[in-house]
């Protein structure tokens, strides 16, 4: 016998005459990201739209995370010097510099004068490097292809001259505790003079491309505006927050490496905007080839590390290959690394992104106990919430674009 089979009634169709008034919105949310190109680097900003009107974003980081931090205290104190290379990646030679600069803090080691000029050329040089990268890339976020195109060709010229300093191109790993890899090859001081010479036209040829095109200034001039207070209370720093109009440059306020003894000028903006970190960038360039200049001209002779710190600095290879003692010194610095006094130390510069610091804290012995970092592009990001919100969502890839993170050593 057949049984006569019931349905249930259909579902009311859901819409928003039938929903509780708190869950009836004509905003729409919009995940910008983790791989979108105008991004830099593995971003991901959550963004409620009304209409093409940004009412909030919130940035989601985390995806570049690496534990950095935690390898430290697993690593001698110069076996940790590649990985502060993946930190700001696009000048890895300022970030061995300031690392290895705590770590000497905490040994209680002075190096010599020439190896604090050679920092202060090669982090002068990362700074160019930087922003060539920069401004390239905020040219092609608003549209603009051929500036990519003249800052990357100058940016090769400094990969030639870093590969002839050290043996790399990208991931240096220059500086060590007490010193540097290797001295200056011959020749390679007057390559950068040169360099200095016919970069300075080519730049100003790349800014002025940008600087007065009708295109580049609508979406820039008054577009991510951040007020010297915003500025401040967000702890932006760097260019970020010179643009804002606050003269605040560790090299001038706190000099370091000597940075006391060259003549430079410190740009800052005046309306906070798109335009004026733009600006603000394209002048450290010009400031940073004054300096570099300075230092060629008046580098120090004398040694590339410190001679006095034997059971720190590792010891030159000619000697390690001649001498008992020396050999048997660099076994122990290479397996046991350099035996530090217990204690903390924290070191931080003007790196071409903001402030980079490190704070290393030891127990003795030849590993760190702690080593915390201090990024520069986690800080900048704190603003989005406020900066993009009113803005229009083209509006967001320029204001992302001025801010010029990297994600390496935000997520760390």
């Amino acid at each position: 016998m057949a049984t006569a089979h019931t349905f249930p009634e259909p579902a009311a169709k859901v819409s928003a005459a039938n929903l509780p008034p708190e869950y009836v919105s004509e905003k729409l949310s919009l995940s910008m990201g983790p791989s979108h190109p105008s991004t830099h680097g593995v971003l991901r900003v959550q963004f409620e739209l009304d209409g093409e009107t940004v009412t909030k974003a919130d940035p989601v980081i985390g995806y570049l995370h690496r534990g950095s931090e935690k390898i430290a205290e697993n690593m001698t104190y110069n076996q940790f010097v590649p990985y502060t290379d993946r930190l700001d990646y696009i000048a890895p030679l300022a970030n061995n510099a300031v690392y290895a600069t705590a770590v000497e803090q905490l040994a209680g080691l002075q190096v010599p004068p020439r190896v604090q000029a050679i920092r202060v050329l090669t982090s002068e040089l990362a700074r160019v490097s930087s922003h060539l990268l920069g401004l390239g890339a905020y040219g092609i976020d608003v549209g603009a292809w051929t500036v990519f195109m003249y800052t990357f060709n100058e940016r090769e010229k400094l990969y030639a001259l870093f590969e002839k300093l050290c043996g790399a191109r990208f991931t240096t790993s220059y500086s060590r505790i007490g010193g540097v890899a290797r001295d200056l090859p011959p020749g390679w001081l007057e390559e950068v003079a040169a360099f200095c010479d016919q970069f300075l036209p080519l730049l100003q040829e790349s800014l002025d491309l940008l600087a007065r095109n009708r295109i580049f200034l609508d979406r820039t001039v008054d577009v991510g505006v951040i007020t010297k207070a915003d500025a401040l209370s967000y702890g932006l720093n760097g260019p970020n927050l010179r643009g804002s109009g606050v003269p605040m440059d560790l090299r001038k306020d706190r000099p370091y490496w000597g940075y006391e003894q060259y003549d430079f000028d410190v740009p800052v903006g005046a309306k906070g905007d798109c335009y004026d970190r733009f600006l603000c960038r394209g002048e450290e360039m010009k400031q940073s080839i004054r300096i570099i200049r300075q230092v060629v001209r008046d580098m120090p002779a004398g040694d590339w590390y410190a001679p006095d710190a034997r059971r720190i600095v590792s010891p030159r290879k000619d000697k390690v290959l001649t001498s008992m003692e020396e050999l048997i010194n660099n076994f122990m610095l290479v397996t046991a690394g350099p035996q530090l006094p217990a204690g903390e130390a924290f070191f931080e510069a003007e790196n071409p992104k903001g402030l980079l610091g490190f704070y290393v804290v030891s127990q003795g012995g030849g590993v760190p106990w702690r080593l915390k970092i201090r990024s520069p592009s986690f800080n900048n990001l704190s603003i989005l919430p406020k900066v993009c919100v009113g803005c229009l969502v083209s509006d967001v890839v320029s204001i992302l674009g001025s801010l010029d993170f990297v994600m390496g050593e935000c997520d760390r």
